[in-house]
């Protein structure tokens, strides 16, 4: 996720018709661009009645999904149309900066921008509004931002509880109720996946200009080339690589990484890594836009390589803080979790996933937790955002156990 430096911010907001979303359910456009660009070809709704009791209701809805592919807001759409109805979702800002098209159909689909690097208070306030008026059901993803770690669920962030209690108090004084509905997200392979990774595999050695380890079975392949790609990103960014186990290695090049450019930006650095690469994106922003009036323009075209190296190595960090220590190891390693980790390889050094490989998504509604409007008490856990947290962990882990096995799935053998 990178950070928008051709141009401020400035809010992007949703398209409340429905003739446009109406057009896209109907054609099964989403159903094409999936397929496509994504590779789900298929999927399951489960628990959609705890979801249609609220919409008979009229509760103003959250949707609180975890958040593993760039897919996920666009499979909501499934239930959604099952349901007859259209969805609201905050997307990043830099999402409306990759090309008109790409702007126009997030906005028609209903999605509205958010600034991650500052104050937004247009897009809090758009997102309030549409719980309160309980206009359609508003997508959240509380963990923030994506990973291809399907069955980790990353630590969930406060704003959504500080959305949901404020459009609580609004929707009061008229007697309704806003809701929050968990909702879990699984990718599963369609089919034989191990010739996909085979062949993905053998390119990936090849960029590295080894022959390819046929030899070895598709799990130790893949650790090893997350080992040699881990080397090669700590010779760019520390002049060389080190010994030692995965998890230390990659934890000292996130510090490194961190460190560097809070020491050259003067920050203080508080917080967890995503705190961390927060405050960096944040202050890269800040200085671009008041420097591009104050500089020479080759002061501030060195200036903004300079920032903008800043903030690519914190999304570096943000990225490596998202590998999980025991994700490949021990007897839960599935064919999905070889995917995902093959094309976080591919997304991190060839700039994209290839995303031929077959996938299934299952989407799971829990029941909705009644949103309170009162604040919890200072100093308390927030008892709202603990019990989404420990309904999205409970669907996540029970979910992950539907991947097939690299053993079962003949992964394991060492050959084609």
């Amino acid at each position: 996720m990178s950070v928008v430096l051709s141009r401020p911010y400035e809010f992007v907001p949703p398209h409340r018709g429905n003739l446009w979303p109406s057009f896209i359910q109907r054609f099964r456009l989403v159903d094409r661009y999936l397929a496509k660009k994504e590779g789900i070809v298929d999927h399951e709704v489960r628990g959609i009645d705890h979801l249609r009791q609220s919409l008979n209701r009229g509760d103003g809805i959250l949707l609180a999904p975890n958040h593993c592919r760039y897919a996920d807001p666009l499979v909501i759409g499934w239930p959604a149309r099952e349901l007859g109805t259209h969805v609201f979702a905050m997307a990043s800002w830099h999402l409306f900066n990759t090309g008109w098209f790409d702007t126009f159909a997030i906005r028609k689909m209903g999605g509205f921008s958010i600034h991650r690097e500052g104050p937004d208070r247009k897009s809090l306030d758009t997102a309030i509004g549409v719980l309160a008026e309980a206009q359609r059901p508003l997508i959240l993803f509380p963990e923030g931002t994506t990973n291809r770690t399907n069955d980790v669920l990353k630590p969930l962030l406060d704003g959504v509880a500080f959305i949901a209690r404020s459009a609580a108090r609004r929707r009061a004084k008229t007697g309704g109720e806003v809701v929050m509905h968990p909702v879990g997200l699984k990718y599963l392979c369609v089919g034989d996946a191990k010739p996909w990774a085979m062949q993905q595999l053998d390119e990936l050695e090849r960029y590295l200009g080894w022959a390819p380890k046929r030899h070895l079975h598709v799990l130790e392949r893949t650790i090893g080339l997350a080992e040699a790609m881990l080397a090669l990103k700590e010779i760019e960014h520390t002049g060389s690589s080190i010994s030692g186990p995965l998890p230390q290695r990659r934890d000292s090049l996130m510090e490194h990484l961190l460190a560097t450019a809070e020491t050259e930006l003067s920050i203080d650095g508080v917080g967890d890594v995503r705190d961390r690469v927060r405050q960096i994106r944040s202050e890269v922003v800040t200085r671009h836009f008041q420097q591009s009036s104050q500089l020479s323009q080759s002061r501030f075209d060195t200036n903004r390589q300079r920032l903008t190296q800043y903030a690519h190595n914190a999304d570096l960090a943000q990225e490596l803080s998202s590998y999980p220590d025991c994700y490949l190891q021990g007897d839960q390693v599935t064919d999905t979790r070889i995917v995902e980790t093959i094309q976080r390889i591919q997304e991190m050094f060839l700039g994209a996933a290839n995303v031929d490989v077959s996938l299934k998504v299952v989407i799971q509604f829990d029941e909705a937790i009644k949103v309170p409007a009162a604040k919890p008490k200072r100093g308390q856990t927030d008892p709202l955002m603990q019990q989404l947290d420990t309904r999205l962990t409970s669907m996540v882990e029970a979910l992950s156990l539907e991947s097939v096995s690299v053993v079962d799935a003949g992964m394991a053998s060492v050959s084609t």
